[in-house]
């Protein structure tokens, strides 16, 4: 799909161009979403430039995704999205400036490029130029990363309150020990989606990085400070998915803890049963060797005898347990 935008937000229907016609000056910003063959094309044509395929996007050196060649920069930066999902993944998308127009080349859809289309046009429009855009849409692409870091700290919050106030809030004794190692799945969720938040940090950090020096920025006064506004955002969030990510190492640590705990009163029960159990068999097994000379094996209360004293010896480490506040 291809779509094209002008300064002030709302959509440019591309279909009116002629096949030699120019793009307008008043569009500042094609999107390109899961482009076909053709569509590329066509947007190279617009620009007369040479597009990054998806292949391309997916190159891991900074030399490939941070670069200016010919008047033209090519950015490439990693986004969370699919955050709903409960299964985080992270989408390379692509960011060219070529003719002072943004170009953006993605094959998935992040949440904040929809709220960017939609506030755009409400908010005075989308930019001027392609690096007022750019600036615009890494804004808001900070702004939702802050929303997704909100929402793993108070969900991670919530997990450990689950956690650790479950003997509170149980109906049964089954319910005090009920599943805490599905609650490991919860826990892998939040620090998979922490770990591509961080890794998504990290690759607009150094797409600023990149972009801040260039003479468009630097020279303006209102561009620089917004590309620092925006850098301070990402630090100061980068040191929040730090915490948010140690606290979720924490719940790890703390639930297989617990999860060792859980099994240790099991294996605890059994080992008291057993004690309690072996000086009764003993007694049962002495007194069932039937020698011939065995004084008590004629004794009309020999039975009654052995009965007892099988009681007597398995109340005795029952007791002396609870004394010690084993059970």
């Amino acid at each position: 799909m291809l779509q094209a935008y002008v300064s002030d937000g709302s959509p440019f229907d591309l279909t009116t161009l002629s096949e030699s016609e120019p793009l307008p000056p008043s569009v500042v910003w094609l999107d390109l979403i899961d482009p076909s063959n053709e569509e590329e094309r066509l947007a190279e044509r617009l620009l007369d430039v040479e597009l990054p395929t998806h292949d391309d996007l997916k190159d891991i050196e900074p030399s490939s995704r941070l670069y200016v060649e010919n008047g033209t920069i090519y950015m490439t930066a990693s986004l969370a999205w699919r955050v709903e999902t409960g299964f985080a993944e992270i989408t390379d998308v692509g960011f060219v400036i070529a003719d002072n127009r943004l170009v953006t080349i993605r094959y998935a859809e992040p949440k904040a490029f929809k709220i960017f289309r939609t506030a755009a046009p409400r908010l005075g429009g989308c930019g001027s130029t392609g690096l007022v855009v750019l600036t615009k849409l890494l804004e808001s692409i900070v702004d939702r990363t802050a929303e997704i870091l909100e929402y793993t700290s108070a969900a991670v919050d919530d997990l450990s309150g689950k956690i650790f106030y479950r003997d509170a809030l149980r109906k049964n004794e089954h319910e005090a020990s009920k599943d805490l190692q599905a609650q490991l799945g919860s826990i892998a969720e939040f620090q998979r989606l922490t770990a591509k938040t961080r890794e998504s940090l990290t690759s607009l950090a150094r797409v600023l990085s990149f972009l801040s020096p260039m003479p468009a920025i630097s020279q303006d006064k209102g561009m620089k400070d917004r590309c620092k506004s925006v850098s301070r955002d990402i630090q100061s969030l980068s040191e929040h998915a730090t915490f948010v990510s140690a606290n979720i190492t924490f719940l790890l640590d703390a639930t297989l803890g617990l999860i060792n705990l859980e099994q240790n009163k099991i294996i605890k029960i059994f080992s008291i049963a057993a004690v309690v159990l072996l000086p009764p068999t003993f007694v049962g097994t002495l007194y069932g060797m039937n020698f011939k000379d065995m004084p008590e094996l004629n004794w009309t209360y020999g039975y009654v005898y052995a009965i007892g004293l099988m009681v007597v010896v398995s109340v005795i480490p029952f007791i002396w347990f609870r004394k010690k506040g084993w059970f």
